[in-house]
C-alpha cells in the first residue's frame, strides 16, 4: 500500500488571489486588442501605451490595479524603458507612469507616449555629460527610474509641457529644439 500525502485546501482568499493573477496575465497578453483596451478602462486597471524612438518598440500594458502595481507589468516596463545605448536595465519609478498618463489624459489624448529617454546607466549619464556641451544634469533622475523625456504625436510640446506644470506633480524640463518634454517624480520645479 502507497501512502499519498493530503492534498492541501485552496482557501478562498487563494482561490481569489490566483484567479485576479491569472486574469491580470490574461488581460496583460491580450491587451493590444481593441477589445481588451475597452475592458479594462473600466475595470479599476490603469493601462499605458508606449513607443520608444530608439528601440522602435512599442508596448500596451495594464501596469495597475487600483493602487496596486503589477509586478509582472513592472518588470516588462523596466526592460522596455532600459538605456538604449548600454542595454542596462534599471527600476523606474510607478508614480512616472501615472504621472505621464495623467498628464495624456489632461490633454484628453490617448495616443502612445512617444519615448526619448527612460532609464539612464551612471555610466552613459556621465559620457552624455562630457559629449553633448550641457543639459545632462549630474544627479539626474532619469539613473534612478524617476524621470522620461518625452513627446505626444500630435500635441505641441509646448502644451505638453504646459499640462505637466499644471499637475505640479514633480520636475517638467521643455526642450523645444530637441523636441522632447521632460517629466520627473522629483521636486516640482520647471527650466
Amino acid at each position: 500500500m502507497t501512502f499519498t500525502p493530503p492534498q492541501p485546501q485552496l482557501h478562498r482568499r487563494q482561490f481569489l488571489r490566483t484567479s485576479s493573477s491569472l486574469f491580470v496575465a490574461g488581460a496583460m497578453f491580450t491587451i493590444g486588442t481593441h477589445t481588451a483596451r475597452a475592458n479594462i478602462a473600466g475595470s479599476g486597471f490603469r493601462q499605458i501605451s508606449l513607443d520608444n524612438l530608439h528601440t522602435n518598440e512599442k508596448i500596451t500594458l495594464a501596469y495597475a490595479n487600483g493602487e496596486a502595481y503589477i509586478p509582472a507589468a513592472m518588470q516588462r516596463l523596466n526592460h522596455f524603458l532600459r538605456d538604449h545605448y548600454s542595454g542596462a536595465v534599471g527600476q523606474m519609478d510607478p508614480n512616472l507612469f501615472d504621472l505621464v498618463n495623467k498628464v495624456r489624459a489632461s490633454l484628453n489624448t490617448n495616443v502612445a507616449i512617444e519615448v526619448i529617454s527612460g532609464y539612464r546607466d551612471p555610466h552613459t549619464n556621465e559620457r552624455l555629460r562630457k559629449t553633448r556641451g550641457g543639459g545632462v544634469a549630474k544627479r539626474s533622475l532619469h539613473m534612478v527610474g524617476q524621470a522620461m523625456d518625452l513627446r505626444l504625436k500630435g500635441v505641441p510640446l509646448d502644451e505638453l509641457r504646459d499640462a505637466a506644470k499644471e499637475l505640479a506633480l514633480g520636475g517638467v524640463g521643455y526642450y523645444p529644439k530637441d523636441g522632447f518634454v521632460h517629466m520627473d517624480t522629483g521636486r516640482v520645479r520647471s527650466w
